[in-house]
């Protein structure tokens, strides 16, 4: 008999479903929040038949629980642990742990991945085109690597998890696998995914709005409450405003906040570590607790919504040959613009500030972290270049 312990998102979910293609009726899955592993770690020690050999995929154990797993392990060695998170390394100090954030071929791991090749090389399951492509599809969207390489096959994937219940995901996947040679998605899946696509863009655009810019310890963040969409939305936000550090989505409902960038010069797994959570470099989360409540949410909850630059400008363009017009809350007016060949310089209210930047984005970029300014419409542009047309 086995039992496998795994996320309850894509990734966790996968690990399920390759459980189910393995061992059939002879697996209890179970899928867990990173806050109620330790409860289902413990259930297993203590009511579980010895017999069951336990499988925990995609999420790893606290400090006590790691010690009674190792204990479990010496005197049954029935345990196998398989993470990929940078945050569960450690686990890799266990002869039941095995942990790979990236191959020895550069890429990026995810639990789907390290479990299929786990079975296969134990030939607990015989291996497939179509769930091979699965699991490629899995370790992409968990990873990011689907933007990268344009595979939008994996997001579908992703936004059709979101859509059924897992039951039904777990369903339709296990018989697709099953059955057809390649993964492919039905006609009635196509039309839905097609939809679910237009929702994701129209609830983005509404979260674009409601952002808020903080400092938050060493860095500058971007917070916004979401209940949905949150990898996407923490990824469109970071191209949309790439002067923020990281993005903090505030889940109330489930009281925890996930955490994303864009940035390679960020580990915001270091940052959830803080708080009692883990991840990846570029994607983690937490559970909300009093201090982080404290930071995201007490201290930044009066604070107003990033202002957008204006979108359908004609002559206040970024680098323009006349300078960009920028503006802030405080009414503050900054004109960015080239001074020679090396140097961008940034005037604040006509007089020019002391600073020198190599770029324009080095330039905005600074402008955005220390002023929250925006770049405004063309009106008050050509309003600005009349008035001083005037003056001279």
């Amino acid at each position: 008999m086995y039992k496998l312990l795994t996320h309850n998102d894509l990734d966790g979910v996968g690990c399920g479903i390759l459980a189910k293609l393995a061992f059939g009726k002879q697996v209890k899955v179970r899928y867990n929040s990173v806050a109620s592993l330790n409860r289902e770690i413990e259930f297993f020690l203590e009511h579980d038949s010895s017999d069951t050999f336990l499988f925990i995929t995609d999420l790893s154990p606290n400090k006590e629980n790691e010690q009674r797993l190792d204990n479990f392990y010496h005197s049954k060695g029935k345990i196998q642990l398989l993470d990929h998170h940078k945050t569960a390394l450690h686990l890799n100090d266990y002869e039941w742990g095995y942990v790979l954030v990236e191959d020895n071929q550069g890429k990026l791991t995810s639990a789907t991945s390290l479990f299929y090749k786990y079975l296969v090389k134990h030939r607990l399951l015989e291996p497939k085109d179509s769930i091979a492509e699965f699991v490629e599809l899995v370790r992409q969207y968990d990873t990011w690597e689907w933007e990268k390489n344009e595979n939008h096959q994996a997001h579908s994937l992703n936004s059709l998890f979101f859509l059924v219940s897992i039951d039904d995901f777990e369903e339709k996947m296990i018989d697709r696998l099953q059955t057809s040679e390649h993964f492919v998605f039905d006609e009635l899946e196509k039309t839905l995914l097609n939809m679910e696509e237009d929702k994701i863009e129209r609830y983005i655009r509404r979260k674009k709005r409601e952002i808020v810019q903080s400092t938050v310890g060493a860095y500058i963040t971007g917070i916004v409450y979401a209940e949905s969409y949150h990898s996407e939305l923490g990824n469109e936000l970071g191209k949309e405003y790439p002067h923020l550090d990281y993005i903090a989505i505030i889940i109330m409902g489930g009281k925890r906040i996930s955490l994303r960038t864009i940035h390679d010069h960020i580990d915001v797994s270091e940052i959830a570590g803080y708080f009692g959570g883990g991840g990846h470099q570029k994607a983690s989360g937490c559970t909300l607790t009093e201090e982080a409540y404290n930071q995201f949410v007490v201290e930044t909850f009066h604070l107003e919504p990033i202002q957008e630059d204006a979108k359908r400008n004609r002559y206040n363009l970024k680098q323009s040959s006349f300078g960009s017009l920028y503006k802030n809350r405080n009414d503050d007016v900054f004109l960015i613009y080239q001074e020679d060949e090396q140097n961008w310089m940034i005037e604040r209210n006509k007089r020019e500030m002391e600073h020198t930047f190599t770029s324009f984005d080095e330039c905005e970029r600074f402008l955005k972290r220390n002023f929250e300014a925006w770049l405004v419409r063309d009106d008050l542009f050509v309003e600005y270049l009349m008035h001083e047309v005037q003056k001279r």
